[in-house]
């Protein structure tokens, strides 16, 4: 049994009172910030049915919002496999015992990671633009792939990097023990081991990819803000659109947060070889011995 790190002490009945009026207080004031915002919507008259009403006719969800999610679903779909291919290709390349190699992708991760994404965006849609290399209409949709690929690609290849030197030294001795090397010990061992460790993180990584990809719109890719903007800007009721947008961002990334936190508690049993309830039960019971 390993000895669990007592982190902080244990709240006292006193602090216990003053994290429970500290969490009122911010209630309070996020409830107040909340009317106010709905107060000046309604005066605004943000809040009359007619600005509402489009959402729920068929046409506005057949051409403005499905294509605008498929649109936006696609892009990150393809980033997200993309970005853990680089990802892993980078991460084993910054863990590689070739000092080049390692120094390379050490220098590629560490530049990507502080190369704002929107900058990455316009700078290849400016790109590819300008070379005539893709069609105009593949140019936005290429630059945001791109854009979203190389910074959380870089991102989760210190990802790889920091759940490989998370793991206990003894996996990589136990794997030369029987004949590896040390890169066949790394790819076979260690990182299929820190993948299993690391899942939560990288689906929190996903969350980022999914939000990122809105940033489309400002170099014309027609992900779902600018679908939103489009129908907003016809209708009249801009500020019901985005937050319609909004509103459906945040459905689709508390779905892959929650899914990050049930991995996270299934993989915690999992990581502490929990037994089974029913094992514990047998041998427990004085009857099955």
């Amino acid at each position: 049994m390993s000895a669990q790190q007592v982190l902080f002490d244990a709240p006292g009945p006193r602090a216990r009172r003053n994290i429970m009026i500290g969490n009122i207080v911010g209630v309070l004031i996020a409830l107040g910030i909340l009317a106010w915002v709905i107060q000046a919507l309604a005066e605004k008259g943000q809040l009359e049915a007619s600005m509402w009403t489009p959402f729920l006719e068929a046409r506005t969800w057949e051409f403005f919002i499905l294509p605008g999610l498929a649109n936006t679903l696609k892009a990150a779909a393809v980033a997200i496999v993309t970005s853990v291919l680089f990802g892993l290709i980078f991460g084993i390349g910054r863990l590689s015992h070739v000092t080049p190699i390692r120094w390379a992708a050490g220098i590629v991760v560490e530049f990507l990671r502080a190369v704002p994404v929107l900058l990455m965006m316009i700078f290849f849609w400016l790109a590819l633009g300008s070379s005539g290399a893709v069609p105009p209409q593949d140019a936005p949709f290429i630059a945001v792939v791109t854009a979203l690929t190389l910074y959380n690609g870089s991102v989760i290849a210190e990802l790889v990097r920091s759940g490989v030197q998370g793991l206990p030294k003894g996996q990589r001795e136990a794997g030369m023990a029987i004949g590896l090397t040390a890169g066949q010990s790394l790819r076979s061992v260690e990182v299929p081991q820190a993948l299993i460790a690391m899942l939560p993180a990288l689906i929190s990584q996903f969350v980022v990819i999914l939000k990122d990809s809105a940033l489309g719109f400002i170099i014309t890719y027609p992900e779902l803000l600018q679908f939103m903007r489009r129908l907003g800007v016809g209708e009249g009721n801009i500020i019901p659109s985005l937050m319609v947008a909004a509103a459906i961002f945040i459905v689709i990334n508390f779905g892959l947060s929650s899914l990050a936190t049930r991995l996270s508690v299934l993989l915690s049993f999992r990581t502490k070889g929990r037994r089974p309830a029913t094992v514990e039960a047998v041998a427990l019971d004085p009857a099955s011995t």
